[in-house]
């Protein structure tokens, strides 16, 4: 069944869903951490994929023995610093690219049957100098960031109520779709009730991420009639 009468609100992540930065946002971020620090660190242990960027840092000081008192201090240092490694990089060795069927799906969806927003662990300035190269920040008015919270399933609600805001709309859990391309993304769309489509650009395979039950996954969003399709669809939240 399709339905067309209510808005969707669509909630990206970025990395590895939208676009591929090339390992940009790890290069500058190691880097950072090695200028505040003063000295390299182990990072073999770290996950990026589906983390939030305050995540990462605490989790990359903590496996490298560093406790210290200032921890936020040194957190907030480290994404200031990050930041300038980050536009370097991408300027230089970044060529970020979108994924298959990105370009054409914003297109589609800059209506008035959807609104578009973004849920990511990116830090706010982060995730706007990564779009920048692909021009994707003008379909993006609106999100939820690492900089709100360092607990991924706590963004979703908050982006939710920005679109609320910023458009006068509420939006039922039904008709709030989080896009994404690891568990995680799965996850923090299952707890707070949203609807959740996977697309295998990232990290994860198709068969991982089919095993984590989201509503829909795909290879990619090339697919665009069904990828549509699954958006208007009216069946609950899985």
């Amino acid at each position: 069944m399709t339905d067309f009468s209510q808005k969707k609100l669509l909630l990206f992540d970025i990395d590895g869903t939208l676009i591929s930065s090339r390992g940009a946002g790890k290069r500058a971020m190691l880097a950072a951490a090695t200028e505040i620090l003063g000295k390299p660190l182990r990072y073999n242990f770290l996950r990026f994929a589906g983390m939030t960027d305050r995540l990462i840092l605490g989790n990359l000081l903590d496996g490298n023995g560093w406790s210290p008192d200032d921890r936020e201090i040194l957190i907030d240092q480290m994404l200031a610093s990050y930041l300038r490694h980050l536009d370097r990089e991408l300027q230089t060795n970044g060529k970020v690219r979108t994924h298959p069927g990105v370009d054409m799906l914003l297109k589609k969806t800059a209506n008035d049957a959807f609104v578009c927003g973004l849920v990511t662990g990116n830090i706010r300035e982060g995730a706007t100098l990564k779009l920048r190269p692909v021009d994707l920040n003008k379909y993006f008015p609106f999100g939820a960031f690492g900089d709100d919270s360092a607990v991924r399933n706590e963004l979703p609600p908050l982006a939710v109520q920005r679109a609320e805001q910023l458009t006068g709309e509420t939006f039922a859990p039904e008709n709030v779709w989080i896009i994404g391309d690891t568990p995680r993304d799965i996850e923090c769309g299952k707890v707070n009730g949203y609807r959740t489509l996977a697309v295998a650009t990232g990290g994860a395979s198709f068969d991982e991420l089919r095993q984590h039950k989201p509503d829909a996954v795909f290879r990619d969003l090339s697919d665009l009639p069904n990828v549509l399709h699954i958006f208007h669809s009216t069946s609950s939240p899985g």
